[in-house]
């Protein structure tokens, strides 16, 4: 929630004051116990240039390092267990960074000392971070439960179920956060939930309903087990970026992809779609911003060189624009040299093959080496896109693979790439039918997502880049 963003901001500050006090007490006891044993005498800590330049570059190395754990995102969904064992997994790594880069080769009396000056540090960044923060999650927690802070919740379902479940929430001492504003009205016959609740639409403007008034939270709670409705509704919730629970009766049906979201509150299934741990999925937007800059700034003269030969080898622009769609359905503008003549799609959307006469000479060359995406390190960059993830395609070509591929729309969870597994294995796409046999490696990606993953399609690409085995 936006209005919740200053939280955040407390949860920086505190992080940064209590580094900035971790420091200055570490290098006193450092100074009074450490040095003092060393060199027999009673030393006086004095700060110099050297305290003074860690005080910026401390906090902010433990901001970073918590920022990319994720400590930072998702403030009003915290837990304090879950809290506790993150800060003192993190906070030992931390540590042990800083021991070996900045205090190993210290002056020391006896290797005891280390396991001191280690001990020593660790303690001071936890209980200096950790507490402030736990007051703070506490706060938040608190609030949940009183009910003055809830996320704007959907029911899908008008019957026994959805009833049931409305009973359950409200009857609840210590609220879980679900506002619920209204529900989505199903194939059940009966509408047991008109009088409780406003009908905000159907299954088929769900999408709709869930942009216009905010959802955050989605609650399948139908009577009906008719599989293939279901799946048609998860087909649509899973790329919209809501939280789905269900009621405990769907258990067999969602097996696999579950966990309860509480003990003592209203019996729900928390129905989880993530597919990288908070910090893999910052390392991995931190990777693509530093890569994308990096690429662009390396590629520059190349890129210069093919700007002139596009426009001197044929009429039109250099830039090539099309509107694809990205993560949770989202338009976004794609950026490519311009590989085809001015005016190839005069005649509607058509895909290129190896023996398309639309594509100039330099555009050839360029598809085989995959030099026509160069472009697209921007739209990493800007962050529409990742460097790995399924390949962005228009809605023209969605609207036509979801009629035959329903699954398809799972793509859209993770930001689309300039490479993916789909397209290491498969290559480019002539028809439909080829982008729907390129999906089952991509939704394979999506079930083995990880750092390592990403790491491994790159290798590939560049083989593919040195060895011209594009279209």
């Amino acid at each position: 929630m936006k209005k919740f963003r200053g939280l955040t901001y407390l949860y920086l500050i505190f992080d940064f004051l209590g580094s900035a006090a971790t420091w200055t007490l570490f290098n006193i006891f450092r100074k009074k116990y450490v040095e003092s044993q060393l060199y027999g005498i009673d030393l006086t800590f004095h700060p110099d240039l050297k305290f003074v330049l860690g005080l910026l570059f401390f906090p902010l190395f433990w901001i970073s390092l918590f920022g990319i754990a994720g400590f930072y995102q998702k403030i009003l969904r915290k837990t304090r267990l879950k809290e506790f064992g993150m800060s003192l997994g993190f906070t030992i790594i931390g540590s042990l960074i800083l021991f070996f880069m900045l205090l190993l080769d210290d002056y020391i009396v006896s290797y005891k000392t280390y396991y001191i000056i280690l001990l020593s540090l660790f303690v001071l960044e936890f209980v200096l971070t950790y507490i402030p923060r736990v007051i703070l999650t506490t706060r938040i927690v608190h609030n949940i439960h009183n009910r003055k802070i809830g996320f704007p919740t959907l029911i899908v379902g008008n019957g026994e179920k959805a009833i049931s479940t409305i009973n359950e929430l409200n009857a609840e001492k210590k609220s879980q956060g679900f506002k619920v504003i209204g529900y989505i009205k199903t194939s059940e016959g009966t509408d047991s939930l008109s009088n409780m609740l406003p009908e905000l639409g159907t299954i088929k403007n769900i999408t709709q309903v869930i942009t216009d008034n905010n959802i955050e939270e989605v609650i399948l709670a139908t009577d009906s087990e008719n599989t293939e409705e279901l799946k048609a509704i998860f087909n649509v919730l899973i790329p919209l970026n809501v939280s789905i629970k269900a009621t405990p009766s769907m258990y067999d049906i969602l097996i696999g992809r579950v966990k309860m979201s509480g003990i003592l509150n209203a019996p729900l299934l928390s129905i989880s779609f993530e597919l990288l741990s908070p910090w893999q999925a910052n390392l991995k937007e931190l990777t693509d911003y530093m890569l994308s800059l990096l690429a662009i700034i390396l590629l520059s003269p190349l890129a210069v060189v093919l700007a002139i030969t596009i426009k001197l080898t044929s009429k039109g622009p250099i830039i090539f624009k099309q509107e694809r769609i990205g993560q949770y359905g989202k338009p976004f503008t794609l950026y490519k040299f311009r590989s085809m003549y001015v005016d190839a799609e005069n005649g509607g959307p058509a895909l290129s093959s190896k023996s398309d006469n639309r594509v100039t000479p330099i555009g050839r060359f360029m598809r085989k080496t995959r030099l026509d995406e160069i472009p697209n390190f921007y739209n990493v960059f800007r962050g529409d896109m990742s460097l790995v993830g399924p390949r962005p395609e228009r809605q023209f070509y969605i609207d036509q693979i979801v009629k035959v591929a329903p699954h398809y729309i799972h793509l859209q969870k993770v930001k689309p790439g300039i490479t993916s597994w789909g397209q290491v294995k498969y290559g480019y796409a002539e028809n439909v039918e080829q982008m729907t046999e390129r999906l089952r490696y991509d939704l394979l990606y999506l079930e083995n997502m990880s750092l390592f993953v990403d790491f491994k399609i790159m290798i590939y690409t560049i083989l593919t880049v040195f060895r011209g085995k594009g279209v």
